[in-house]
């Protein structure tokens, strides 16, 4: 009998990016709307993928199985 593969979650795996060395990346919230009160820094800031923090690391390892 075959293995049963996993699914991609396929919202996880429009939001999340997989570097050449394995880290995942993500686009920080917060820059769709009420961006007049935001600082041209801090909309700077915003545009930049950060890493994601080592607790939600499992969860989206298991989102995006096949990215590793």
């Amino acid at each position: 009998m075959a293995k049963v593969k996993m699914k991609t979650n396929r919202s996880a795996a429009k939001r999340f990016r997989v570097t050449g060395s394995g880290k995942v990346m993500h686009f920080r919230a917060g820059k769709s709307h009420l961006l007049r009160k935001k600082n041209r820094k801090r909309k700077r800031n915003l545009k930049k993928a950060v890493e994601i923090s080592p607790a939600n690391l499992r969860a989206v390892r298991n989102l995006i199985p096949y990215k590793f």
